[in-house]
C-alpha cells in the first residue's frame, strides 16, 4: 500500500455485449487466472438464462440482484484502550458494489447446480426476489451492526 497518495482508479472498459460498466466489473471478478472469455461465456450464459426463466431483462434483474445484496452498514473493529470493539460504519457505494459482487459470486460457487452458469443465474434469481445466500449475508452484516449500535460513539 502506498504511503504517498491514493493510487489512481483504473479504467475499466464497459462489457462488450450490454454496454455495462457493473457488469463488467462483475465479469472481471467471476475470471479465475485471467481466462476472461470463459468468465464472459458463464455470465452471458446465466444472463441468458435468467431471461428464458424470468421472461425479464437480464441486466434489470441482475441489477435488482445486486441493490438487494448490497449493504449500507457493516462493522469494524476498533480497538480502544485494551479491547476491540465491533463499530458499525456505514458502507461507501463503491465498497458496497465490491462487497455486493464478492457476495454473489460466492453465494452462486457454493450452490449446487451442475454448471456455473446455472448457479449464477439461480442465485441471481434468487437475490432479486430477495432471498438466497447472499442477501441473508447482507441480512446477518445488518443484524451485527444492529446488535454493536451501541459502540456506535467509537466511530472515527
Amino acid at each position: 500500500m502506498s504511503r504517498r497518495r491514493r493510487p489512481e482508479k483504473r479504467v475499466i472498459l464497459p462489457d462488450p455485449k450490454f454496454g455495462d460498466l457493473v457488469l463488467s466489473k462483475f465479469m472481471n471478478s467471476v475470471m479465475l487466472d485471467g481466462k476472461k472469455s470463459i468468465a464472459e461465456k458463464i455470465v452471458y450464459g446465466a444472463l441468458d438464462s435468467v431471461e428464458a426463466k424470468a421472461k425479464k431483462d437480464p441486466i434489470l434483474v441482475f441489477h435488482d440482484a445486486l441493490n438487494n445484496i448490497k449493504p449500507g452498514i457493516e462493522v469494524r473493529s476498533r480497538r480502544v484502550g485494551g479491547a476491540t470493539y465491533q463499530v458499525p460504519v456505514e458502507v461507501r457505494p463503491d465498497r458496497a458494489q465490491a462487497l455486493a459482487i464478492r457476495w454473489l459470486i460466492t453465494a452462486s460457487r457454493n450452490r449446487s447446480e451442475t454448471t456455473m452458469a446455472a448457479r449464477l443465474s439461480g442465485e441471481l434469481l434468487d437475490a432479486s426476489n430477495n432471498r438466497g445466500n447472499a442477501v441473508k449475508k447482507r441480512e446477518d452484516t445488518h443484524r451485527m451492526a444492529e446488535a454493536n449500535r451501541a459502540f456506535s460513539h467509537y466511530r472515527w
